[in-house]
């Protein structure tokens, strides 16, 4: 249902691409953007630049020089993890753009090291100085960014075809409209404020904001990925731990147990703590260790622990659909959604079509936001200059779980945030998966949701958290419907009362609605990328 806007906003701006997300997909976006001409506003829920998961951490990237031979090895390497649902077509498309544009990095002075031949080692981006680049150029091609500024609902037309967002300014509590003629998501996936690195921005505001508008999702049962941690920190990079051993609190080596097998480490989690020291790392491998990823280490050095030579404590964190790979539905080569006018790039959009059912930190995800983002922004600027002529139209908003005040009840909505939590959290529930398991969790979250629909905020201050907490139980009931079609195991998702691959389910879940969720499967062979899709007014 749409409702006619009737809030004053202090802010009021127009422009022709809105992008929604400071991070390297909407910072991607923007430039790109930008770059064809368009008008580009972008805001973002914190400071663009230093907020999400990339600006607080070492980022690996999915750069392949375009040698055939390593080019076909890079695509071959995560197949079979990811259940054999990748597109291959995609995986050269986001090669090669990302190939370009970390070059163009580069040549805007991002500060590569080089290898021991003293070539440049254009493999991994360090979060601070990318992101700090990404503001700076994107200032320098005109985007005006609202910074502490999240969106809380998208507008729409008279036909339907999204037309902008209004939101709420963090610090001031100044409301702002933007009207635009395209709109990009890119606001990250959902950790469900688990606390893991950089993730607690990530609640899944996008994918609920995309589906009032009536955006599909694709892939939501590939979101139970979990970082290894140690238990005292919320630091979840885990590229270290591929030289560490873990044991039980007496010291024993636990059987199985690695970076590669966090199923072991889960399962042992249920019972006992888990130890970890990284002692198959050689000494004069250490200082370089330092030096890559300087904040995997801060958590130990505060605690006085040299994580080499003594154990230490460790848990997992929930990173859901953030390393996971679902997220809204990409329909064609523009990176648009089901709906006209909205596109979706980064963590916010699918990545199965690179990843299948499986990924992790950096790498893919890196490559496929600064692929997608730069796509995105190109085709969002095209569309706006088809759809100029409709500059004076008629916009509604679309969100309403929260954002109505004539509910009956008054939220809970710190109450709401661990009740979905406690669903999506343990390891019984969401790594290891079971119809029954899964079937209760989701009446609980369905009833979650009711709770929600019935539900007013008591303040305007509460009205940002509150829809947090209606994206994560949104978001986590696309994720748990999803699982229970999929009657198997596949890529990420484990269902331990169907434990093996079946080649007959190898095709892609849709899902979406918001009181009333669907799923349904799409065969590989009909994803192909189609003709402009969304891309006419």
């Amino acid at each position: 249902m749409l409702k006619t806007l009737t809030t004053d906003f202090e802010l009021d701006l127009e422009g022709d691409v809105l992008v929604i997300g400071g991070g390297p997909a909407g910072t991607w976006a923007a430039w790109s953007a930008a770059s064809s001409g368009a008008r580009v506003i972008l805001v973002d829920k914190g400071y663009c630049g230093t907020t999400g998961c990339a600006a607080a951490s070492g980022n690996g990237v999915w750069y392949v020089p375009p040698d055939p031979e390593a080019r076909e090895t890079a695509k071959a390497s995560r197949e079979s993890l990811g259940g054999f649902l990748s597109d291959r077509n995609w995986m050269d498309r986001v090669l090669n753009q990302t190939y370009v544009n970390v070059n163009q990095l580069a040549e805007w002075g991002y500060p590569f090291p080089t290898d021991d031949d003293g070539k440049p080692y254009r493999r991994s981006l360090q979060g601070p100085e990318y992101m700090r680049l990404m503001r700076r150029q994107i200032q320098r091609a005109g985007v005006k960014i609202l910074d502490n500024s999240p969106a809380l609902e998208l507008l729409v037309d008279d036909d339907g075809a999204v037309a902008g967002a209004t939101g709420v300014n963090r610090q001031t509590g100044e409301k702002w409209i933007v009207r635009s003629q395209s709109t990009i998501i890119a606001t990250g996936g959902c950790a469900f404020l688990s606390k893991a690195l950089g993730c607690n921005v990530l609640t899944g505001d996008g994918y609920l904001m995309a589906a009032e508008a009536g955006a599909e999702m694709s892939g939501m049962e590939f979101s139970n990925a979990y970082g290894i941690s140690p238990a005292f920190s919320s630091v979840t990079k885990t590229l270290f731990y591929n030289w560490a051993t873990f044991t039980y609190e007496d010291g024993s080596v636990i059987p199985g147990a690695s970076s590669h097998r966090r199923s072991v480490i889960a399962q042992t989690l249920l019972q006992q703590p888990v130890y970890a020291i990284i002692d198959k790392a050689a000494e004069s491998m250490r200082p370089s260790m330092r030096l890559a990823q300087p904040n995997f280490f801060l958590p130990f050095d505060r605690a006085g622990i040299d994580p080499f030579t003594q154990r230490f404590p460790v848990t997992l964190r929930l990173e859901g659909t953030v390393r996971g790979t679902g997220g809204i539905r990409i329909v064609d080569e523009s990176c648009a959604s089901s709906v006209r006018g909205l596109y979706a790039a980064g963590d916010a959009a699918t990545r199965e079509l690179i990843c299948g059912g499986f990924t992790g930190g950096g790498s893919h995800n890196a490559a496929w936001a600064i692929s997608s983002g730069y796509w995105s922004g190109k085709s969002a600027a095209e569309y706006s200059r088809m759809g100029e002529q409709k500059t004076q139209r008629q916009v509604k908003g679309v969100g309403e779980v929260v954002l109505q005040s004539d509910r009956s009840q008054t939220l809970a909505t710190d109450e709401v945030i661990q009740a979905v939590q406690a669903e999506v959290f343990p390891y019984e529930k969401n790594y290891f998966r079971t119809e029954q398991g899964l079937t209760e969790s989701l009446g609980r979250l369905n009833h979650l949701w009711q709770e929600l629909r019935s539900s007013h905020v008591s303040s305007e201050k509460e009205l940002i958290r509150a829809r947090e907490a209606a994206a994560m139980v949104a978001t986590a009931r696309w994720m748990y419907s999803s699982a229970i079609e999929r009657k198997e195991t596949r890529g990420m998702h484990k269902h331990q009362d169907y434990p093996e691959l079946d080649a007959n389910q190898q095709h892609h879940l849709i899902s979406g609605g918001l009181d009333q969720v669907w799923v349904k499967s799409q065969p590989l062979s009909t994803e192909k990328p189609l003709s402009k899709i969304g891309a006419a007014v």
